[in-house]
């Protein structure tokens, strides 16, 4: 079964947080927030203006990003929890940091 999302709605998957602190404590599952982080991993085609033209969405398949805390609706596909929520839920997209410095 494969799913795809309708308009400006995205299908993410939350990326699980770390169980252990910087200092080494580790964090009980009662303890811990849902993550507000996530990976895209399906995106609708986008939402139509007012003159009917299609506008493309800011986030693709495969972006990371950061989302609100009660963002989205929570489903099961195969087995996983996922989140499908509109593209205006996003906060940011987190993009890798380019850590080769170019030469002058």
């Amino acid at each position: 079964m494969t799913f795809r999302p309708l308009h400006d709605r995205i299908l993410v998957r939350r990326i699980e947080s770390e169980e252990k602190t910087a200092g080494g404590i580790i964090i009980p599952d009662t303890a811990k927030e849902k993550p507000q982080e996530g990976e895209v991993i399906a995106a609708g085609p986008g939402a139509r203006d007012e003159s009917g033209q299609l506008q493309p969405l800011d986030v693709k398949v495969g972006d990371r990003i950061l989302f609100g805390k009660w963002s989205g609706t929570e489903i099961r596909l195969k087995s996983e929890e996922l989140l499908i929520m509109k593209e205006s839920d996003v906060m940011g997209v987190i993009e890798a940091e380019n850590t080769a410095k170019r030469a002058a």
